[in-house]
């Protein structure tokens, strides 16, 4: 089984998480220049969980776009099992939280994926660039019916919403690119939780939602995820799980640092 969910849980996971009610600048974004995120991966297999690798998401700064870098890799203890060593870039525009450009390389096991995408918002067009090298790629002209997001934008972009505005089990789509492919998720709030506990992490004041994700290799059909939010001006996801085809997933907040906001949802 090519295991990747590596960065997939992380990002794909949080894929239609919340429509999104679009800043006026970078002033009303969640999050800013310096932020860094580290979640764990944990698989379970047999009842039997191992802590397989970790995600590093990085804010960097350009003069109009947020640089958004990405890593994940495996452990070493885990490399026995499945290598994994990606890499994502995501440019947003600071003003609108729309994509500008995305560039994914996957090195996973003897797998190798690569994935460029450009946004040309003006005339409601993307073109993506698949193959198994950045010189080895086919690209396709895709047509935006609206706003359409990448894996790793879509994150940031839809921190930005006003999470109150999804309770009493209401649900919406969203819509994002992936290979070449549009697709539209939904995802439905749940609850909240004043003091939900995460191994490893912390106690947390925390928003409850449950979304779809996309089945193929990693996912089974008709599958969803279930994910944890701090409940506060941050809005970082704390806690994701799911079933996998094999086995199931989690990632969890490992560290973090250079948050926008206090980080007030953490308790302990």
């Amino acid at each position: 089984m090519k295991l990747r969910i590596f960065i997939v849980l992380l990002i794909i996971s949080a894929l239609g998480f919340w429509s999104f009610r679009p800043a006026s600048d970078a002033s009303g974004f969640a999050f800013s220049t310096g932020e860094k995120l580290v979640y764990k991966i944990f698989y379970n297999w047999n009842f039997v969980w191992l802590t397989a690798g970790e995600v590093v998401f990085e804010i960097k700064d350009e003069p109009d776009s947020y640089h958004i870098e990405v890593t994940g890799k495996t452990y070493a203890s885990y490399e026995w099992f499945y290598k994994v060593r990606d890499k994502y870039h995501s440019y947003i525009d600071k003003t609108t939280g729309l994509p500008k450009l995305y560039i994914r390389e996957i090195h996973q096991g003897n797998y190798r994926h690569y994935e460029k995408i450009v946004f040309d918002y003006p005339n409601h067009k993307a073109y993506s660039s698949t193959g198994r090298s950045f010189n080895n790629t086919k690209t396709s002209e895709i047509d935006l019916d609206g706003n359409y997001y990448d894996m790793i934008s879509s994150m940031y972009y839809l921190r930005n919403i006003d999470l109150k505005s999804f309770q009493n089990n209401k649900s919406t789509a969203f819509k994002i690119i992936l290979d070449n492919t549009k697709y539209e998720l939904n995802l439905k709030y749940q609850k909240e939780d004043p003091g939900f506990k995460v191994k490893e992490s912390g106690t947390y004041k925390t928003i409850h939602a449950i979304g779809d994700v996309i089945s193929g290799n990693v996912f089974d059909e008709g599958v969803q995820m279930n994910f944890w939010v701090a409940n506060d001006s941050n809005k970082l996801p704390v806690l994701m799980e799911s079933p996998l085809v094999v086995g199931s997933v989690k990632g969890i907040l490992a560290s973090y640092e250079n948050l926008k906001y206090p980080f007030s949802a953490k308790l302990k």
